[in-house]
C-alpha cells in the first residue's frame, strides 16, 4: 500500500477521523499513540453528567464503524494499521465507569494495550471473523470492556487506590 501522507488523505472528513486526527500517521506504534489520543477525550467525557457519557459512548463506538468502513474502503485494506479511531474508542471504554485519576489512565492504558496487542480469547476470535467497520470496531471495543473490567476488580479488591 502506498504511504499515506497528508496530501494521499486530502480533505476526507470521515478517513481523518478514523486515523485519529494524524495519529495513526505514525510509523512505529500507531495503535499506542491512538490509544494516546484518546487521553484527552477521556478526560473531556469524564466532565460530562452520565447520561451524556453515555450517548458520546455510543456515538464513538456506532460512529466508528462507519467511518473505520469508509477508511478501509478508501484505503482498500480490510484493517489498516493506520486507523486508530478503534484505539480510541477502546480506550474510551476501558475508562468509562471508572473514576478519572492518574492510576486509572495509566493502568487502563497498560492493560488495554496489552489486550489489543495479544488479543486473547475471544478477543481474537472476534478480530479473524467479524468483519467491516463493525469488526475493526468490535474487538477493540472489546479489549477496552475487558480492561474496565478488570480495573473495577482491581479497585474492588483493593489493589488499585482511587
Amino acid at each position: 500500500m502506498e504511504r499515506l501522507t497528508l496530501r494521499r488523505i486530502g480533505f476526507r472528513p470521515a478517513l481523518w477521523i478514523a486515523l485519529g486526527f494524524g495519529a495513526g500517521l505514525v510509523r512505529k506504534g500507531p495503535g499506542t499513540v491512538g490509544t494516546l489520543a484518546a487521553v484527552p477525550l477521556v478526560l473531556l467525557i469524564d466532565l460530562m453528567p452520565l447520561p451524556v457519557q453515555i450517548t458520546v459512548w455510543m456515538v464513538i463506538f456506532f460512529g466508528g464503524c462507519i467511518v473505520c468502513q469508509l477508511a478501509a474502503d478508501w484505503l482498500d485494506d480490510a484493517d489498516p494499521g493506520a486507523i486508530v479511531w478503534d484505539e480510541i474508542a477502546g480506550y474510551c471504554l476501558a475508562m468509562a465507569f471508572l473514576p478519572v485519576t492518574l492510576h486509572t489512565l495509566v493502568l487502563a492504558f497498560i492493560l488495554f494495550r496489552l489486550l489489543d496487542i495479544f488479543k486473547p480469547w475471544p478477543i481474537r476470535w472476534v478480530e479473524k471473523r467479524v468483519g467491516g467497520g463493525f469488526g475493526i470496531m468490535l474487538d477493540d471495543a472489546l479489549a477496552g470492556v475487558a480492561t474496565n473490567l478488570l480495573l473495577h476488580g482491581l479497585i474492588f479488591v483493593g489493589f488499585v487506590a482511587i
